[in-house]
C-alpha cells in the first residue's frame, strides 16, 4: 500500500469513527460542534472564548453562538477573565460536567465493546499505533 492509499484509508477510518462517536453526542441533544465544545470546556477550563476558537478551529462568531447554546442549557457559564476584562472565559457548570462524563463513559464503553469482538493481536495492533496516530494529529496543519 502506497501513501495516498494509506492516507485515503486512515481518512475513511477516522471518519468512520467520528461518525460513530458524534452519535452518543446527538443521543444526548447535542450537535457534534456543541459536544466538542463542551468537552473543551469540561478538561481546560475555565478556558479563554478565544482558545475555544483556536483548539475547535471555529472562527469566535461561531464559538459564541455554540457556547451560548450550551449556556442557556446550564452546561456552561461565562466569566470575565481577571486578566482581560475585554474576554471571556468559560466554564463548564456540575450540569455540563455530568453530561460530559456521561458522553465520554458511553464513547469509552463503545470502544471498549467493539474492540472485545477483535483479536488480541488487532487490539495490541491499535494500542502500538496509538503514539504515532497521536504524533500525527500533532504534525497536521
Amino acid at each position: 500500500m502506497n501513501d495516498e492509499d494509506t492516507a485515503v484509508q486512515l481518512r475513511r477510518t477516522i471518519i468512520h469513527l467520528a461518525r460513530r462517536f458524534n452519535a452518543s453526542a446527538t443521543d444526548e441533544g447535542l450537535t457534534p460542534s456543541q459536544a466538542s465544545t463542551l468537552g473543551l470546556i469540561a478538561a481546560r477550563g475555565p478556558i479563554p472564548l478565544s482558545e475555544v476558537a483556536r483548539v475547535d478551529s471555529l472562527n469566535p462568531t461561531m464559538v459564541s453562538r455554540i457556547v451560548g447554546v450550551l449556556e442557556s442549557r446550564g452546561l456552561v457559564e461565562r466569566r470575565k477573565d481577571p486578566d482581560d476584562q475585554r474576554a471571556y472565559l468559560a466554564v463548564s457548570t456540575d450540569k455540563g460536567e455530568a453530561l460530559h462524563r456521561r458522553i465520554r463513559d458511553q464513547r469509552v464503553a463503545g470502544i471498549i465493546e467493539a474492540s472485545r469482538q477483535l483479536p488480541p493481536d488487532q487490539r495490541r495492533s491499535i494500542a502500538e499505533a496509538l503514539p504515532a496516530l497521536e504524533a500525527l494529529a500533532e504534525a497536521m496543519p
